[in-house]
């Protein structure tokens, strides 16, 4: 029985390794991957730099150009920070407490990804605008405007990047041990402080990583702000909504820079979340031993 079944192993592991079986699905994969991703970024950056990195420089000098791309980084950064923060207190609340409705909240967390986001801005809108009760109330009694303005953009964009943070905290604040809060309890030490020194330094990696990745997110949203910012140049239009409008304008170089500009920030910051993961959890898996 042992010989055959060695014989089958055998014959399994030279059919597994027939060189057209490895060939035939590094070939599938890596030519999807060069039709999906590779080939749309090549044309983009052909057209990006038709003109040279003085062509690039002069499309996001221009002051319209500027402005969105300020107003999407200044907004994204807002974002992220609040993120880092609501993200990780959620994560902790799912973790580490028990009610009732606690799996269907563990699963709205992850409708942002399911909803498309024009319905979240036509959502914001209905809420916030000035033609309802709430919007009303806070750009009449207060002076906030929320909709075709930088709040707006805000708030759209914590919809839409608010998963990043919890899933990505969620998993390690799950394996951690918790013998050592418990002894620091004993010891005196307060919920704070067993927070701040034992709870979050192996929490810290992962909240990084988050938080980078929705700052990544941010800054190519389009559907919901289009919604939620309008299209006001130099007010309330974001780098992604300028690159439309250049596009319908029959500018594609000009699109094509701006798109490069944010394309390398986006991917310089998951070059960072990569560089980072390794790391992740490292603490935690020390402290558990």
């Amino acid at each position: 029985m042992t010989t055959i079944t060695s014989t089958r192993y055998r014959a399994a592991r030279e059919r597994s390794s027939l060189p057209w079986g490895r060939w035939g699905v590094r070939t599938v994969a890596l030519t999807y991957l060069t039709v999906m991703l590779i080939l749309p970024l090549a044309v983009i950056i052909q057209y990006g730099f038709q003109d040279g990195l003085g062509g690039i420089w002069n499309a996001i000098n221009q002051p319209v150009a500027r402005h969105a791309l300020w107003l999407t980084l200044w907004t994204a950064a807002v974002m992220a920070l609040i993120n880092a923060v609501m993200g990780t207190l959620t994560a902790y609340v799912l973790v580490r407490y028990s009610f009732p409705g606690k799996a269907l909240l563990n699963g709205v967390v992850d409708l942002p990804f399911a909803i498309p986001t024009l319905v979240t801005g036509v959502t914001l809108v209905v809420l916030y605008g000035p033609q309802s009760a709430i919007g009303a109330w806070l750009e009449n009694e207060l002076g906030w405007r929320i909709i075709f303005a930088p709040p707006g953009i805000i708030i759209a964009l914590l919809f839409v990047a608010f998963p990043f943070v919890v899933r990505t905290v969620q998993p390690v604040l799950e394996s951690l041990d918790r013998d050592q809060e418990e002894a620091a309890a004993t010891l005196g030490a307060g919920a704070w402080t067993i927070f701040r020194r034992v709870t979050l330094p192996p929490l810290l990696m992962p909240l990084i990583s988050g938080t980078l990745l929705s700052f990544a997110r941010a800054i190519g949203e389009f559907g919901a702000i289009v919604i939620v910012a309008g299209n006001i140049p130099r007010r309330s239009q974001t780098a992604a909504v300028y690159v439309f409008g250049q596009v319908e304008a029959g500018y594609p170089d000009i699109a094509s820079a701006v798109s490069i500009v944010m394309l390398a920030i986006a991917f310089g910051l998951v070059l960072l979340v990569d560089y980072l993961q390794p790391r992740r959890g490292k603490p935690a898996a020390e402290e558990a031993q």
